[in-house]
Formats: structure tokens, sequence, C-alpha cells
């Protein structure tokens, strides 16, 4: 079976500066040539490429994940898609009914009601009109805008907006669906319900494409992933290690040292084999190895480590003054190894931190008198096999016993 997503070489050229596309905005533009000052920040038109060289295809039941900085191409790339744009080189095709979501409001006509609108998407993408009053009333439960959907959506709010939106793309029986970061203008709770439906379509067999800042998200979601930067296609693969590859690359982030007379040398992960990892299993080991070296010999010297999730929560924090370990006098090089015996943690990205302080300190980031600091600069990834919500991962399981009274000793 064919691909239901081909992006075959594609690239798409746009021009920097003040570029006029329509009457309306070259007639101000002349009027300010002969009657009004020049503009000072006029910058000469030239071209850029936007996209360069992109290629990949989604068949049935596949998810592909679109990650990477602000700029890079990625809605460009879904402009494409859905045929807002056409490409410059290249090809790129769609084949099925699309239900997409790249812009808030985008396709609503802000004088109709949202009543309105949903009929008008509908026929837009060649429904009759029986069929979208079956799917009516799921759209507006879904959307949790029913008290104002009679109401012209100019009057909404951008997360009004983006309910509505990804309501009707996602219950007019798409064939193919698309998605842009438009989703975060809304709530925990719609996002997770958004989440959800997508899931329930791909195990339909409804292919996915999926732009996302959301990179737990991504993992949890796509089956693989693209890194886009600067236009270009930088990696593709599973979910996971492509979510590493950005974290580790594109968005690197800066390690901050303190200087003095220890320093960190370098922050290792190691897998259960002993190998370097970024990508861990929950409940499986895991070892923080710290190395250092010294400028001259130190007394007692204090290593940390902290866990924060991609969001920022912070997770958490241990160290060997708090758990009561004293190296003693420590001189030239080496390393100290954390080991984790069982990692428990949810399925999610992370960040690591690695510390050294004087001992009397409190955690790596907050310690007194530190001596070297690496804050967030060790990205990882944990999976599972078991789904949760929250941070932890607990082993556990569910037993059942039926009985008339339930006794507690």
């Amino acid at each position: 079976m064919a691909p239901a997503i081909v992006f075959d070489r594609v690239w798409k050229r746009f021009r920097r500066g003040e570029h006029h596309d329509s009457l309306r905005d070259l007639v101000p533009s002349l009027a300010r040539g002969l009657w009004g000052r020049p503009r000072r920040d006029m910058r000469p038109t030239d071209a850029f490429w936007a996209v360069q060289d992109v290629s990949f295809e989604v068949g049935a039941a596949e998810a592909l994940g679109i990650i990477g900085p602000n700029g890079a191409g990625k809605s460009t790339i879904l402009k494409l898609l859905t045929r807002i744009l056409r490409p410059t080189r290249g090809t790129c095709g769609v084949h099925g009914r699309v239900g997409a979501l790249i812009e808030v409001a985008a396709g609503f006509h802000p004088d109709l009601t949202g009543r309105e609108n949903v009929y008008l998407q509908g026929a837009i993408v060649g429904m009759k009109r029986a069929e979208i009053a079956r799917k009516f009333d799921a759209i507006v439960e879904f959307a949790g805008i029913g008290e104002f959907i009679d109401t012209p959506v100019k009057r909404f709010s951008s997360g009004m907006n983006a309910r509505l939106g990804f309501a009707i793309a996602a219950n007019l029986d798409p064939e193919v669906l698309i998605i842009d970061e438009v989703l975060s203008v809304g709530d925990a709770t719609f996002q997770a319900r958004c989440v959800d439906r997508m899931r329930e379509l791909i195990a339909r067999g409804v292919p996915l494409v999926f732009v996302s800042h959301n990179l737990p998200a991504v993992v949890e979601l796509c089956t693989r992933a693209i890194v886009v930067s600067g236009g270009k296609a930088v990696y593709e693969g599973g979910a996971a290690e492509a979510v590493q590859h950005y974290r580790r690359t594109v968005a690197a982030p800066s390690r901050t040292k303190a200087g003095g007379d220890i320093r960190l040398t370098g922050v290792w992960m190691l897998d259960d084999g002993g190998s370097p990892a970024e990508l861990f299993r929950s409940g499986r080991p895991m070892t923080v190895r710290i190395g250092y070296e010294t400028a001259r010999a130190v007394v007692n010297p204090s290593f940390a480590v902290d866990v924060h999730r991609a969001d920022g929560t912070y997770c958490y924090g241990i160290s060997t003054r708090i758990d009561g370990r004293d190296f003693g006098r420590v001189d030239g090089s080496g390393y100290v190894d954390l080991v984790i015996d069982s990692l428990q943690l949810a399925a999610d990205c992370y960040t690591l931190s690695a510390g050294i302080h004087r001992a009397g300190g409190i955690g790596s980031s907050g310690g007194i008198g530190l001596y070297d600091l690496h804050d967030r600069a060790y990205p990882f990834v944990v999976t599972s096999e078991r789904s949760g919500l929250g941070v932890m991962c607990l082993d556990h399981e569910w037993v059942h016993c039926q009985a008339k009274e339930v006794a507690v000793s």
C-alpha cells in the first residue's frame, strides 16, 4: 500500500524584506515612497530557503513527530503538506480526507458562528450535511464550548478556537491527521484529551504528522520523528532518539563552571551494561559517573546530582553530604559513581545536573561555596512499558479479592 503522506526532496524559498503580493500592500508602500520619509529599517529583498531538501513518508498507523527550534521550518512543512503553500522544488502530497489544525482559527470565518463554521469545515473536506450533523454533537462535546457554539468565532478566545479547531479536525472522520503546536494554547486537561484522541486515531490506522515543542508528548505519541534545524532535516529515527538528538545538539544547554580547587571533567550516564546512554528503561539500573580533577588537594568535597523534568519540574536531588559519605582528602583526578539500582522515573524527558561544592552546602545547584556546576546539561529520556501519571514510576501490581466484608488488621 502506498504511503498516505509523501514529502519528496522538497525545497521552499521565501524573500526577506518588504515583498508585496497584493494591491492592498503595494499602494501604501508606493505612497510612502512618493510622499513619506524612506524607512530606515528597510532591508534589501533577498531569498532564503525555509525548507531545504526534506523528505519523509508516513503510512497507515504511523505517527511522525517534527521537532526543532522556532524558525526551523516546521510550520512551513505543514503548510506545504496542506497545500497552503506550493514547493519551490520537489513534490509533496497527502492522499485521503485530511483533518488539519495548523493555525488557531485557520479556515474559520470570523463572522460565522461556531455552529456555522463546523458545517463550513465539513463541506470543505467533502462531507455531506447529513454526515456533519451526525458528528456535530460529538464535536461540540469534545470542544467543551456548548454554550458559545452559536457565538461568532471572532469573539472566541485563542483557547476556544483551538479546542473547536481540533474537535473538527479529529472528529470529521479524517483519513490523515496533521496537527501543529497550536494545541499548546489549551489547558492541560484538554491537551491530554487531544493526545488520547490522536492515539485512538493512530490505532485505527490514521497516519499522523505532529509538530510540537512538547517533547514528552512526541515521545509518548509518535512512532518516529525528524529533527528540523535551519530548514534541513538533521536527524530521523525513533521518537525518543530524535528527542535526545535535538536536546543534545540543536537545543544543547550551556555548562556553567564556577572554577576553584576542583572541577568537573565530565559526566556520563551509564546503562546496566556500563555503556554510556541517554535512553533508559524505567525500573532498570542507571549509573551517573562524575569525573573530577583538582588544582590542589581538597578536603571532603560534596558531589551532587539533581534531576528535572523537561517542563522544569524538580524531581530529585541527592548528594554525598546528604548521604553522609565522606571521601576525605581528594587530590588529582578520578570519578565518583552514583549507582541507581532501579530508576523509578515515569516515561518522560529529563535533564540531569551535576555539581561539586564544599561540605555543608545543600543540593548541587544551591550549595554554599560551589566549586563547579553543570546545570541541567545532560538530557536523557526514560521509557516504560507501563503508563501512568506524574513523575514517579512505582513497581506495583493490582490484586482483587471479592468478599462480602473487607477486614484490615
